[in-house]
């Protein structure tokens, strides 16, 4: 008979307040330093390591197929002592898998890829291959990765590019099985409901997905099978991107939503507290770097604030080169408490939904910028001074 795997239970902090990290920055001792002198010294009790990339590389040892799929690339050669060492400090790991965006499996692998109509291999505008959202080995090989991540110690699954591809002539995609609105919003839903029996019913992890930032206010799919709500039911936390310099102009009614973090911030938690009914299971990831516009401890406080108005208590910060804004932090003693400075979520002024478009792929910092900042955004909306402690 086999043996049960072994089931865990999950040491979440009261209010997740955290980093994301690559592997290659959590596998670097030297890179370390910085980041875990700010576990100690901040309000930070999180950090998100991310374990597979869009690259396909899978960055964790012991994977059970990692020879047949010739996928493993040792970035963090100490991870187990790593998360033992972050645990002993209270910092809560979580492991973020790019699910369908993959640029090895799929090449190795056609069966479970995204295929063109002469039967080749579908690549997007960049040339990334994608595994078929409808095939179910594709499921398995992803899943399989996060059982392995558990029993290194992680605590939580996160799901990146849970999604249909977005990007290139998608016309030209061809899955496994018809897609159709609806079929592609049930195989993103099956998948979570696979995920949800094998690591939160048998293992005991929690399970969160990241998503489009404006996921939180449309109803449709935007073209990719992100339904938002019937995707929350099998998770226990949702990470809507709400990067303010990713929205379009005029999204919200707002001129430009990259100058007033605050705002779109507002924006996407309203909306999406409005669509859950509550939001326990919001933890947005925020802005914490440059792309078109200077972004300083300011806009990061800026978009957390936005958060703690819509009495949404958690949020992961990202920054693609790892160096975070340490004076937008505030000291350990606030982990575990929030402050209001409005009485009622509501904005100063009402502004109307967001513009519907068609998502494309999210822009990732580059690793240098060579923008040049721009003048003084336009002040954010005045609020009230009533202060609310949670």
């Amino acid at each position: 008979m086999a043996q049960e795997p072994e089931k865990i239970t999950p040491n979440k902090p009261k209010y997740v307040r955290g980093i994301h990290l690559t592997a290659w920055v959590a596998g670097s001792k030297k890179l370390r330093e910085p980041i875990d002198k700010m576990f100690e010294e901040t309000e930070l009790n999180t950090v998100v390591i991310a374990i597979k990339e869009y690259e396909g590389d899978v960055y964790i040892h012991g994977f059970k197929d990692a020879n047949k799929y010739g996928t493993f690339v040792n970035a963090i050669p100490d991870i187990e002592d790593y998360l033992k060492y972050l645990k002993s400090k209270n910092i809560y790991p979580i492991a973020r898998i790019v699910v369908f965006k993959d640029n090895n499996a799929a090449r190795k692998f056609p069966n479970m890829a995204v295929k063109t109509p002469a039967g080749g291999l579908w690549h997007d505008k960049a040339g990334n291959t994608w595994l078929d959202p409808f095939n179910k080995d594709a499921w398995a090989y992803n899943i399989d990765i996060a059982e392995r991540a558990i029993d290194l110690g992680f605590e939580e699954i996160q799901f990146d590019y849970l999604r249909f591809p977005s990007d290139g002539n998608t016309k030209n995609c061809r899955y496994s099985m018809a897609h159709t609105t609806t079929t592609a919003s049930a195989a993103l839903v099956g998948f979570l409901q696979e995920a949800h029996r094998r690591l939160k019913t048998l293992r005991g992890a929690n399970i969160s997905i990241d998503v489009f930032g404006l996921t939180t206010t449309v109803t449709h799919d935007m073209g990719i099978g992100q339904r938002i709500l019937e995707m929350t039911q099998w998770v226990d936390f949702v990470s809507p991107m709400v990067y303010p310099s990713h929205y379009n102009k005029g999204s919200y009614g707002i001129t430009e939503p990259n100058r007033s973090p605050y705002k779109t911030v507002f924006m996407g938690m309203q909306g999406a507290c409005k669509r859950f009914g509550s939001p326990e299971k919001i933890r947005p990831y925020l802005q914490d770097f440059s792309l078109g516009y200077k972004y300083g401890s300011k806009e990061v406080r800026a978009q957390i604030q936005a958060a703690y108005d819509n009495d949404v208590p958690e949020w992961l910060l990202w920054n693609a080169r790892c160096v975070y804004t340490k004076s937008a932090l505030k000291e350990k003693k606030f982990m575990d408490t929030y402050e209001k400075t409005l009485p009622t979520a509501e904005p100063p002024n009402p502004i109307p939904a967001p513009m519907a478009v068609q998502p494309t792929e999210m822009a990732i910092e580059p690793s240098t910028s060579t923008a040049s900042p721009l003048p003084t955004p336009q002040q954010e909306p005045a609020i009230s001074t009533n202060t609310i402690t949670q």
